[in-house]
C-alpha cells in the first residue's frame, strides 16, 4: 500500500490515492488541482524520508468543494461581577480528493 504524510494547513495528514480529506480552506474552484508537499512516503516496505528524495515526490489533489465546520460556542463568565461574553466560530474548510502520488 502506498501512502504519504503531507503538510496541509499547519497539520499533517496521512493520505493515499482516492482518499477524501478535509483541509483548511484552499483557494480555487471545485475541480481544480493543486500539489501538497510530502513529508514522508511509504511504498510497501520502503520508507522515504530524505528531503532531497521527497522533492521529486508529488502528491496531487483535486478540490471537491468548500464547506464550513461545526459551530463552536465560546462563553466567558465571571461570578458576582455581571460579566458575560459569548462568541461563536466556524472554520472555513475544503474537501479534497487525492488523485495521485508519484
Amino acid at each position: 500500500m502506498v501512502y504519504a504524510i503531507v503538510r496541509a494547513g499547519g497539520r499533517q495528514e496521512k493520505v493515499s490515492v482516492g482518499d477524501l480529506v478535509t483541509l483548511d480552506r484552499v483557494t480555487g474552484q471545485a475541480g481544480s488541482t493543486f500539489k501538497l508537499p510530502a513529508l514522508l512516503l511509504v511504498d510497501g516496505d520502503k520508507i522515504t524520508s530524505a528531503a532531497e528524495e521527497l522533492e521529486r515526490v508529488s502528491v496531487t489533489a483535486e478540490i471537491v468543494g468548500n464547506l464550513r465546520g461545526p459551530k463552536i460556542v465560546i462563553q466567558k463568565f465571571k461570578n458576582k461581577t455581571g460579566y458575560k461574553k459569548r462568541q461563536g466560530h466556524r472554520s472555513e474548510l475544503t474537501r479534497v480528493k487525492i488523485t495521485g502520488i508519484a
